[in-house]
Protein backbone atom coordinates (compact mmCIF):
# COMPACT_ATOMS: atom_id res chain seq x y z
CA UNK A 1 0.00 0.00 0.00
CA UNK A 2 1.33 3.41 -0.85
CA UNK A 3 1.90 5.89 1.48
CA UNK A 4 0.55 9.35 1.66
CA UNK A 5 1.50 12.84 2.98
CA UNK A 6 -0.90 15.05 3.68
CA UNK A 7 -0.75 18.92 3.51
CA UNK A 8 -2.68 21.92 4.57
CA UNK A 9 -0.93 24.94 4.31
CA UNK A 10 -2.60 28.15 5.79
CA UNK A 11 -1.18 31.63 5.84
CA UNK A 12 -0.23 30.90 9.99
CA UNK A 13 0.40 27.27 10.25
CA UNK A 14 1.66 24.13 8.15
CA UNK A 15 0.28 20.97 8.72
CA UNK A 16 1.33 17.72 7.75
CA UNK A 17 0.04 14.21 8.26
CA UNK A 18 0.94 10.49 6.58
CA UNK A 19 -1.92 8.08 5.80
CA UNK A 20 -2.36 5.58 6.65
CA UNK A 21 -0.19 5.49 9.52
CA UNK A 22 -2.03 9.01 11.12
CA UNK A 23 1.21 10.26 12.51
CA UNK A 24 1.44 14.36 12.20
CA UNK A 25 3.11 17.36 12.83
CA UNK A 26 1.58 21.33 12.91
CA UNK A 27 3.94 24.49 12.88
CA UNK A 28 3.21 28.09 12.86
CA UNK A 29 4.41 29.56 9.74
CA UNK A 30 4.23 34.04 8.77
CA UNK A 31 3.08 33.28 5.03
CA UNK A 32 1.89 36.28 4.84
CA UNK A 33 5.92 37.74 5.83
CA UNK A 34 7.86 35.31 4.19
CA UNK A 35 6.61 33.74 1.20
CA UNK A 36 9.55 33.08 -0.06
CA UNK A 37 10.42 30.56 2.38
CA UNK A 38 7.51 28.49 2.16
CA UNK A 39 9.54 25.52 -0.08
CA UNK A 40 12.63 25.58 3.28
CA UNK A 41 9.87 25.12 5.89
CA UNK A 42 7.71 22.47 3.88
CA UNK A 43 10.75 20.74 3.44
CA UNK A 44 11.87 21.44 7.45
CA UNK A 45 8.08 20.00 8.19
CA UNK A 46 8.21 17.00 6.34
CA UNK A 47 11.64 16.11 7.51
CA UNK A 48 10.53 15.19 10.88
CA UNK A 49 7.61 12.39 9.39
CA UNK A 50 8.74 9.20 7.37
CA UNK A 51 8.77 9.38 3.92
CA UNK A 52 5.99 8.96 1.62
CA UNK A 53 4.75 7.66 -1.80
CA UNK A 54 2.71 10.57 -3.16
CA UNK A 55 1.57 13.95 -2.01
CA UNK A 56 -2.06 15.34 -1.22
CA UNK A 57 -2.46 19.18 -0.66
CA UNK A 58 -4.84 21.68 0.30
CA UNK A 59 -4.88 25.80 1.34
CA UNK A 60 -6.39 28.21 2.35
CA UNK A 61 -2.92 30.49 2.11
CA UNK A 62 -3.63 31.72 -0.71
CA UNK A 63 -5.36 34.91 0.63
CA UNK A 64 -2.77 36.04 1.94
CA UNK A 65 -1.86 39.67 1.19
CA UNK A 66 1.85 38.95 0.09
CA UNK A 67 0.30 38.10 -3.47
CA UNK A 68 -1.61 40.82 -5.51
CA UNK A 69 -4.70 37.79 -5.70
CA UNK A 70 -5.60 34.30 -4.90
CA UNK A 71 -4.29 32.96 -8.77
CA UNK A 72 -0.93 34.35 -7.56
CA UNK A 73 -1.10 32.94 -4.03
CA UNK A 74 -2.25 28.96 -5.51
CA UNK A 75 0.43 29.35 -8.18
CA UNK A 76 2.90 30.26 -5.36
CA UNK A 77 1.62 27.63 -2.79
CA UNK A 78 1.74 24.95 -5.70
CA UNK A 79 5.14 25.94 -6.67
CA UNK A 80 6.16 25.34 -3.19
CA UNK A 81 5.04 22.16 -3.01
CA UNK A 82 6.21 20.58 -6.46
CA UNK A 83 9.81 21.62 -5.55
CA UNK A 84 8.89 19.66 -1.97
CA UNK A 85 7.51 16.35 -4.27
CA UNK A 86 10.32 16.33 -6.38
CA UNK A 87 8.83 12.95 -8.90
CA UNK A 88 6.50 11.85 -6.28
CA UNK A 89 2.89 12.43 -7.81
CA UNK A 90 0.72 15.12 -7.09
CA UNK A 91 -2.50 15.52 -5.88
CA UNK A 92 -4.90 18.77 -4.81
CA UNK A 93 -7.96 18.41 -3.56
CA UNK A 94 -10.76 21.29 -4.58
CA UNK A 95 -14.20 22.68 -3.37
CA UNK A 96 -15.37 20.17 -5.72
CA UNK A 97 -14.66 17.39 -3.68
CA UNK A 98 -12.45 15.90 -5.93
CA UNK A 99 -8.79 15.74 -6.34
CA UNK A 100 -6.84 17.18 -9.55
CA UNK A 101 -3.69 17.56 -11.20
CA UNK A 102 -1.08 20.25 -10.83
CA UNK A 103 -1.96 21.38 -14.66
CA UNK A 104 -5.91 21.25 -13.62
CA UNK A 105 -5.00 23.09 -10.13
CA UNK A 106 -2.99 25.67 -11.84
CA UNK A 107 -5.89 26.12 -14.67
CA UNK A 108 -8.99 26.54 -11.98
CA UNK A 109 -6.81 28.09 -8.59
CA UNK A 110 -10.62 29.12 -7.63
CA UNK A 111 -11.47 25.71 -7.11
CA UNK A 112 -7.97 24.88 -5.30
CA UNK A 113 -8.55 27.93 -2.91
CA UNK A 114 -9.43 27.62 0.77
CA UNK A 115 -11.09 23.50 0.44
CA UNK A 116 -9.33 22.19 3.55
CA UNK A 117 -12.59 22.78 5.25
CA UNK A 118 -14.19 20.15 2.91
CA UNK A 119 -11.96 17.51 3.07
CA UNK A 120 -12.49 17.66 7.03
CA UNK A 121 -15.58 17.53 6.82
CA UNK A 122 -15.95 14.68 3.60
CA UNK A 123 -13.80 12.64 5.64
CA UNK A 124 -15.46 13.19 9.45
CA UNK A 125 -18.87 12.24 8.17
CA UNK A 126 -17.94 8.59 8.76
CA UNK A 127 -18.17 9.42 12.50
CA UNK A 128 -21.88 11.14 11.87
CA UNK A 129 -23.03 8.15 9.36
CA UNK A 130 -26.72 8.72 10.43
CA UNK A 131 -29.01 11.93 10.43
CA UNK A 132 -27.77 15.40 10.48
CA UNK A 133 -25.01 16.62 12.05
CA UNK A 134 -22.29 19.78 12.73
CA UNK A 135 -18.55 19.54 12.00
CA UNK A 136 -17.51 22.39 14.77
CA UNK A 137 -13.82 22.84 13.54
CA UNK A 138 -12.15 26.09 15.86
CA UNK A 139 -8.79 26.73 14.85
CA UNK A 140 -6.34 29.47 15.45
CA UNK A 141 -7.36 31.81 13.08
CA UNK A 142 -11.24 30.77 12.00
CA UNK A 143 -13.85 28.18 12.67
CA UNK A 144 -15.61 26.03 10.47
CA UNK A 145 -19.33 25.02 11.20
CA UNK A 146 -20.15 22.23 8.41
CA UNK A 147 -23.64 20.95 7.87
CA UNK A 148 -24.03 17.24 7.38
CA UNK A 149 -26.52 14.72 6.52
CA UNK A 150 -26.13 11.37 6.47
CA UNK A 151 -21.96 11.75 7.15
CA UNK A 152 -21.96 14.19 3.78
CA UNK A 153 -21.18 17.93 3.57
CA UNK A 154 -24.52 19.94 2.37
CA UNK A 155 -23.07 23.63 3.09
CA UNK A 156 -25.35 26.40 1.07
CA UNK A 157 -21.74 27.52 -0.36
CA UNK A 158 -18.16 26.47 -1.35
CA UNK A 159 -16.30 29.80 -1.33
CA UNK A 160 -14.94 31.37 1.57
CA UNK A 161 -16.97 34.59 1.07
CA UNK A 162 -20.23 32.62 0.68
CA UNK A 163 -19.40 30.73 3.58
CA UNK A 164 -18.54 33.39 5.74
CA UNK A 165 -22.21 35.14 5.09
CA UNK A 166 -23.93 31.52 5.76
CA UNK A 167 -22.01 31.43 8.70
CA UNK A 168 -20.25 28.47 8.39
CA UNK A 169 -17.02 30.19 8.32
CA UNK A 170 -16.34 32.68 11.43
CA UNK A 171 -13.38 34.65 10.85
CA UNK A 172 -12.86 34.34 14.35
CA UNK A 173 -10.25 31.73 16.04
CA UNK A 174 -9.23 31.01 19.60
CA UNK A 175 -5.35 32.85 18.88
CA UNK A 176 -4.65 35.32 16.44
CA UNK A 177 -8.00 37.32 16.38
CA UNK A 178 -7.62 40.96 17.72
CA UNK A 179 -9.59 41.00 20.91
CA UNK A 180 -10.92 44.41 19.35
CA UNK A 181 -12.75 42.41 16.46
CA UNK A 182 -15.59 41.65 18.98
CA UNK A 183 -16.65 44.49 18.24
CA UNK A 184 -17.44 46.00 21.51
CA UNK A 185 -17.03 50.04 22.05
CA UNK A 186 -16.10 49.57 25.76
CA UNK A 187 -12.50 48.13 24.32
CA UNK A 188 -9.90 49.82 22.56
CA UNK A 189 -9.72 49.75 18.48
CA UNK A 190 -6.11 48.71 18.55
CA UNK A 191 -3.94 45.69 18.03
CA UNK A 192 -3.42 45.77 21.55
CA UNK A 193 -4.04 41.65 22.20
CA UNK A 194 -5.51 38.82 21.20
CA UNK A 195 -7.66 35.91 22.41
CA UNK A 196 -4.37 34.38 23.24
CA UNK A 197 -4.18 36.81 25.66
CA UNK A 198 -7.60 36.04 26.89
CA UNK A 199 -6.99 32.12 26.93
CA UNK A 200 -3.55 32.41 28.85
CA UNK A 201 -4.78 34.71 31.90
CA UNK A 202 -7.63 31.90 31.72
CA UNK A 203 -5.25 29.13 31.90
CA UNK A 204 -7.16 27.46 29.08
CA UNK A 205 -3.59 27.45 27.28
CA UNK A 206 -0.21 26.72 28.19
CA UNK A 207 2.17 29.76 28.75
CA UNK A 208 5.71 30.00 26.29
CA UNK A 209 7.79 32.07 26.58
CA UNK A 210 9.54 31.75 23.34
CA UNK A 211 6.28 32.49 21.54
CA UNK A 212 6.50 36.00 20.55
CA UNK A 213 3.86 36.05 18.23
CA UNK A 214 2.15 38.38 19.87
CA UNK A 215 0.46 41.40 19.10
CA UNK A 216 3.22 43.41 21.25
CA UNK A 217 6.14 40.74 20.33
CA UNK A 218 6.50 39.97 24.16
CA UNK A 219 6.13 36.79 25.06
CA UNK A 220 3.15 34.38 25.70
CA UNK A 221 3.53 34.54 29.20
CA UNK A 222 0.35 35.32 31.53
CA UNK A 223 2.17 38.39 32.85
CA UNK A 224 2.77 39.82 29.73
CA UNK A 225 -0.95 38.91 28.54
CA UNK A 226 -2.35 40.38 31.71
CA UNK A 227 -0.56 43.58 30.14
CA UNK A 228 -1.97 43.47 27.13
CA UNK A 229 -5.43 43.02 28.12
CA UNK A 230 -5.11 46.35 30.54
CA UNK A 231 -4.28 48.47 27.32
CA UNK A 232 -7.29 47.33 25.90
CA UNK A 233 -9.39 48.62 28.11
CA UNK A 234 -6.92 51.96 28.53
CA UNK A 235 -5.30 51.09 31.51
CA UNK A 236 -1.48 50.46 32.04
CA UNK A 237 -0.33 47.16 33.56
CA UNK A 238 -0.02 48.56 36.93
CA UNK A 239 -3.46 50.02 37.26
CA UNK A 240 -5.41 46.72 36.47
CA UNK A 241 -5.14 43.68 38.75
CA UNK A 242 -4.71 40.47 38.66
CA UNK A 243 -8.13 39.82 39.89
CA UNK A 244 -9.78 42.83 36.82
CA UNK A 245 -7.65 41.17 34.17
CA UNK A 246 -9.27 37.35 35.25
CA UNK A 247 -12.37 39.26 34.97
CA UNK A 248 -11.75 40.82 31.75
CA UNK A 249 -10.72 37.79 30.08
CA UNK A 250 -13.57 35.79 31.86
CA UNK A 251 -16.25 38.09 29.72
CA UNK A 252 -14.37 38.20 26.61
CA UNK A 253 -14.07 34.53 26.27
CA UNK A 254 -17.90 34.71 27.43
CA UNK A 255 -18.43 37.22 24.07
CA UNK A 256 -16.35 35.48 21.67
CA UNK A 257 -18.53 31.88 22.72
CA UNK A 258 -21.85 33.82 22.20
CA UNK A 259 -20.55 34.88 18.67
CA UNK A 260 -19.56 31.30 17.79
CA UNK A 261 -22.89 29.98 19.52
CA UNK A 262 -25.17 32.55 17.84
CA UNK A 263 -23.50 31.49 14.07
CA UNK A 264 -24.31 27.32 15.09
CA UNK A 265 -27.71 28.14 15.79
CA UNK A 266 -28.07 30.10 12.44
CA UNK A 267 -26.66 26.98 10.78
CA UNK A 268 -28.65 24.44 12.79
CA UNK A 269 -31.82 26.40 12.07
CA UNK A 270 -31.40 25.90 7.99
CA UNK A 271 -30.82 22.00 8.50
CA UNK A 272 -34.80 20.13 7.79
CA UNK A 273 -34.48 18.20 11.70
CA UNK A 274 -32.65 18.60 14.88
CA UNK A 275 -28.82 17.74 14.96
CA UNK A 276 -27.90 14.37 16.12
CA UNK A 277 -24.50 14.58 16.56
CA UNK A 278 -21.86 17.17 16.69
CA UNK A 279 -18.03 16.59 15.73
CA UNK A 280 -15.55 18.65 17.30
CA UNK A 281 -11.90 19.17 15.84
CA UNK A 282 -8.86 21.62 15.90
CA UNK A 283 -6.79 22.88 17.96
CA UNK A 284 -9.75 25.24 19.88
CA UNK A 285 -11.71 22.51 20.88
CA UNK A 286 -11.29 23.25 24.31
CA UNK A 287 -13.25 26.04 23.85
CA UNK A 288 -16.43 24.02 22.77
CA UNK A 289 -17.41 23.28 25.87
CA UNK A 290 -18.32 27.45 26.37
CA UNK A 291 -19.88 27.61 23.32
CA UNK A 292 -22.18 24.61 23.79
CA UNK A 293 -23.84 25.74 27.18
CA UNK A 294 -25.07 28.68 24.77
CA UNK A 295 -26.68 26.39 22.59
CA UNK A 296 -30.56 25.77 22.59
CA UNK A 297 -29.97 22.09 21.63
CA UNK A 298 -27.39 19.39 23.24
CA UNK A 299 -26.62 16.45 21.06
CA UNK A 300 -23.50 14.12 21.39
CA UNK A 301 -20.07 15.10 21.09
CA UNK A 302 -18.03 13.24 18.94
CA UNK A 303 -14.25 14.55 19.49
CA UNK A 304 -11.63 14.07 16.49
CA UNK A 305 -9.38 14.19 18.73
CA UNK A 306 -9.78 11.13 20.30
CA UNK A 307 -11.09 8.94 17.21
CA UNK A 308 -7.87 10.19 15.42
CA UNK A 309 -5.79 9.65 18.73
CA UNK A 310 -1.57 10.62 17.13
CA UNK A 311 -3.22 12.85 14.74
CA UNK A 312 -5.49 14.45 17.17
CA UNK A 313 -7.46 17.08 15.15
CA UNK A 314 -5.02 20.32 14.92
CA UNK A 315 -4.04 18.63 11.73
CA UNK A 316 -7.38 17.24 10.17
CA UNK A 317 -7.44 18.27 7.07
CA UNK A 318 -4.13 17.39 6.12
CA UNK A 319 -4.91 13.99 7.50
CA UNK A 320 -8.23 13.86 5.85
CA UNK A 321 -6.92 14.84 2.74
CA UNK A 322 -4.27 11.99 2.97
CA UNK A 323 -6.81 9.60 3.66
CA UNK A 324 -9.30 10.64 0.75
CA UNK A 325 -6.27 10.56 -1.34
CA UNK A 326 -5.27 6.89 -0.25
CA UNK A 327 -8.93 5.63 -0.30
CA UNK A 328 -9.56 6.62 -4.10
CA UNK A 329 -5.84 4.70 -4.92
CA UNK A 330 -3.54 7.61 -4.71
Amino acid sequence: MSSILGLDIGGANLKAALAPSGKALSRPFALWKHPKGLAVALAELVAALPPADEIAVTMTGELCDCWPNKRAGVHAILDAVVELAGDRPLHVWTTDGVFVDLGEAKSAPHLVASANWLATATYAGRFAPRGRALLIDIGTTTTDIIPLNDGRPVTQSRTDSDRMRAGELVYRGWKRTPVCALGNLWLAAELFATMHDVFLVLGDVPPDADDLVTADGRPATVEAARARLARMVCLDPSECSDRQSDRLAGLLAGYFATVIAGEIERVAGRLPGPIATILAAGSGEFLLERVLTRLTFSPPIVSLAERWRQTGSTAAAAYAVAMLCLERGG
